[in-house]
């Protein structure tokens, strides 16, 4: 095979794995995220990309690069335009599926940080404060738990919950009933499990029909004690909406690792609430996963380029399926 040239953004991690396991037929940069002018000039010469969720592959970038392929760590593609990918006959793959343990674990982390209001207790003893002081939280134990996307981490998270004794529910219209029956989980509309959730964890993909689905509309659905978990993608959920919504104490809280605007600015309102916990899209930042996705994608890469087949899990485009 033909040695190439390729970019990785430095969010690929562990990025001295990736070299190592492209050195031998790949030359590799690494950068970090880049304006779309940035981005395309930095491209110029290069073969392959490697990319998170931070680098923004448009149309754009498509039509004025020169690329072989786009590698994409993660499960979500939102980021890249599949569209002007097939267009142009550039391959996309991706490891979808290989992080959804990391992410449960993040979810029902987050749920039970948020429930016994962790940061506010954190930030009361960096105050000098103690228990006294301290909002009563709430079990997560024996509480129902809404799932908005059941699938590899959804229901992974229902599965996780299952020693917490919880009723879960789940909403995901592409998704059978049957699915539900392994985690005895019960499948139901949305409005149903707005209303009688006391948490909610958004794990569905972002596409032109979860997009803003958590906003004023069915926040005011929701229960006032409730709390969301929110690990999928920023858009899905209205911050404003958010926001206002535990302001105005009609929300109990909130624990997110996703934002509509990432990096999260520290302006944002979202910091000055006290039973809101975020991370900075972190969930799937776990050794074991990272090692393991760029193992996949990089034996992966190495395929696409010598014209072979990849199995088509890790496949989002594919140029001679056209």
């Amino acid at each position: 095979m033909q040695r190439k040239s390729g970019l990785a953004d430095r969010d690929v991690q562990p990025t001295s794995r990736l070299r190592d396991r492209t050195s031998d037929f790949l030359d590799l940069e690494v950068g970090g995220p880049q304006p779309e002018d940035e981005l395309i000039q930095t491209l110029k010469g290069k073969q392959v990309l490697f990319t998170t969720s931070r680098l923004t592959v448009s149309e754009r970038v498509l039509t004025k690069t020169n690329l072989d392929l786009v590698a994409k760590i993660g499960t979500g593609i939102d980021n890249i335009d599949l569209d002007a990918a097939v267009t142009h006959s550039i391959p996309v793959i991706h490891t979808p599926g290989l992080n959804a343990r990391s992410v449960a674990e993040h979810t029902v982390m987050l749920a039970l940080a948020v429930s016994h209001r962790l940061s506010e207790n954190q930030a009361l003893m960096q105050r000098g404060q103690w228990r006294d002081e301290v909002t009563l939280g709430t079990l997560l134990t024996e509480k129902t738990v809404g799932i908005i996307g059941f699938g590899n981490v959804g229901h992974r998270v229902a599965t996780m919950l299952s020693g917490f004794h919880v009723k879960t529910l789940a909403y995901d219209p592409y998704v059978r009933t049957i699915k539900g029956e392994v985690t005895n989980t019960e499948m139901t509309d949305l409005d149903s499990l707005l209303k009688r959730s006391d948490i909610i964890c958004v794990n569905a993909e972002l596409t032109d029909e979860t997009r803003g689905i958590i906003n004023t509309a069915t926040l005011e659905k929701m229960k006032d004690t409730a709390i969301i978990v929110n690990t999928a993608r920023g858009p899905i959920v209205d911050t404003e909406a958010l926001v206002d919504a535990i302001e105005s104490e009609t929300l109990a809280g909130a624990g997110l690792d996703v934002f509509e605007t990432e990096p999260l600015p520290a302006s944002s309102r979202l910091h000055d609430l006290e039973n809101v916990i975020t991370t900075p899209h972190a969930a799937a930042m776990i050794r074991e996963y990272r090692e393991s996705a760029i193992d996949t994608l990089v034996e992966n890469t190495r395929t696409v380029l010598g014209g072979g087949t990849v199995p088509k899990e890790f496949v989002a485009v594919d140029p001679r399926d056209n």
